[in-house]
């Protein structure tokens, strides 16, 4: 059984806590409630977001709601290492946006007593994993799968359907570019038609 309060865990102890889901089903909301907890508790937090992420502000991570926390942009995961200091939690957004490296950075930081919070799209747009996520969660201590609603028929949705055509994996957008979709009601432009339209 998943341990629903991990700031629970026995001391000197470092974890990673991933979340993760299709767009707007609330995984950076999810990621800042609970590195808000742990500034209550007056824990030392710091928050990283890749560069390429500037949908709604340059210096914070922000939800979809406008929920928001002050943040480090970072090119490269590995930026991590000279900038995380002595923080005690370390949060990061969009981690899908970030290289393979993303999976040994989360290790050392767990390795070195960190609480690591990740958060980011499990699967693309086409359905496919995203990689490095499968990974990390396959290594984190606590995995949470958030759902949005499916815009189409109401069902619980657990995939990101683009809405312009682009044949690029990473193609950074909110409402203007992606809908949640079930499983029933999402398809991928260019190999079939549009569930919604029938």
């Amino acid at each position: 059984m998943m341990n629903e309060f991990p700031h629970m865990q026995p001391k000197g102890s470092g974890w990673i806590e991933v979340v993760v889901g299709c767009m707007f089903s609330g995984k950076t909301e999810e990621l800042i409630r609970r590195l808000r907890r742990a500034k209550i508790a007056k824990q030392k937090v710091i928050v990283f977001k890749p560069v390429i992420d500037n949908r709604y502000s340059a210096d914070s991570v922000v939800s979809h709601s406008e929920l928001s926390i002050e943040s480090v942009n970072i090119n490269n995961i590995t930026e991590v290492y000279e900038r995380v200091g002595d923080a005690q939690v370390v949060g990061i957004d969009e981690a899908q946006f970030f290289s393979n490296d993303l999976i040994k950075v989360c290790t050392d930081l767990a390795n070195s007593g960190k609480r690591v919070v990740v958060a980011g799209l499990d699967q693309d747009y086409r359905g496919v994993p995203f990689e490095p996520m499968p990974e990390l969660m396959a290594i984190a201590e606590f995995v949470t799968k958030t759902l949005a609603i499916c815009v189409v028929c109401g069902n619980p949705a657990s995939r990101t359907q683009r809405t312009i055509a682009s044949g690029d994996r990473v193609l950074v957008g909110a409402a203007d570019s992606y809908e949640a979709r079930c499983r029933k009601c999402h398809y991928i432009p260019g190999e079939g038609e549009d569930p919604a339209l029938f």
